[in-house]
């Protein structure tokens, strides 16, 4: 089940269509779906998360807690609706292009990509890519 929750006043744009798209992506990884939770947050909640939990004091657009046991994917995926703003017009994208861009790296990691080499990388975006062409909104 994938549950949207807000730390900030913000308001996902078809959520049922993009709960259809995210767990069509899982289950095209070979995953199935567990308890999924995206919340949307500020720069400064996020931050908090990312001092606390990971020792991080740099901001951030996502911070993902995994849960996943096996091929059973859940977790905790938080987004700064701030960082995707300030990303979508560094990279001359659009909010939502770049908002969907972020849901999907997070379900990605918890598929077991990573995005630590510059291979990583490139498989990732690669990934991201691909199913950010599958969207059908």
């Amino acid at each position: 089940m994938i549950v949207f929750n807000n730390e900030i006043e913000f308001e996902l744009d078809n959520p049922e269509v993009i709960t259809t798209w995210i767990s069509q992506s899982i289950e095209n990884e070979g995953f199935e779906e567990g308890e999924i939770n995206y919340i949307f947050c500020s720069d400064e909640y996020l931050l908090e998360k990312n001092v606390k939990f990971l020792k991080h004091n740099t901001l951030t657009d996502i911070i993902s807690f995994d849960y996943s046991m096996g091929k059973l994917v859940s977790g905790d995926i938080f987004i700064s609706i701030d960082r995707v703003i300030d990303n979508a017009k560094t990279f001359d994208v659009s909010f939502n292009d770049e908002l969907n861009r972020v849901m999907i790296h997070g379900i990605l990691h918890y598929c077991g990509y990573k995005d630590k080499t510059d291979d990583e990388k490139m498989l990732m975006c690669s990934k991201e890519d691909y199913y950010l062409s599958l969207r059908k909104f």
